[in-house]
Parts: C-alpha cells; structure tokens; sequence
C-alpha cells in the first residue's frame, strides 16, 4: 500500500468535485437537470405562492362570514325583541 499525501486543498477540491457530482445526480434523478429546469422550480414556487394566498384568503372569507353570520343573528334579536 503507498503513501498517499493529499494536501488541504487537495481534499477540499476532491470533496467539492465529489458534491457538485452528486447534486447533479439527484437533480438528473427528479428530472432537473435540463434547460427548463430553473423555469420548473420557478412555476412551482409560484404555485406554491399561490396557494398560500388561496388559503389565506379562504381563512379571512371564513373570517368575515362568521362575523356577518353572528351580527345579522344579534341584529335579528334586537329587531324582534324591541318589535313586541
């Protein structure tokens, strides 16, 4: 077995070179590893936005419809409690 003498920046260069391998193939892996991929992740954060705004938006239309719901409620009372 021969000594084998690898600088610091031997290995970090290695270990770099290693990194960038297997990023490339887990990307290759989930199909984004072409020239539309940036465009992809681009659609799908945007996607993602979107419905989060969707949700918030459900939540404060749930929100004001409840608060109408319970006022028209208590207005009713009133109107027939102060009709007799």
């Amino acid at each position: 077995m021969s000594d084998i003498k690898l600088t610091p920046e031997e290995i970090e260069t290695m270990l770099d070179n290693a990194a960038r391998r297997g990023a490339k193939e887990a990307l290759r892996s989930i199909g984004l590893l072409d020239n539309d991929a940036q465009k992809d992740i681009l659609e799908m954060r945007n996607l993602i936005e979107a419905w989060r705004d969707t949700r918030r938006s459900i939540w404060s239309t749930l929100v004001k419809v409840s608060t109408v719901g319970v006022l028209t409620f208590i207005a009713g009372a009133v109107w027939m409690t102060m009709g007799k």
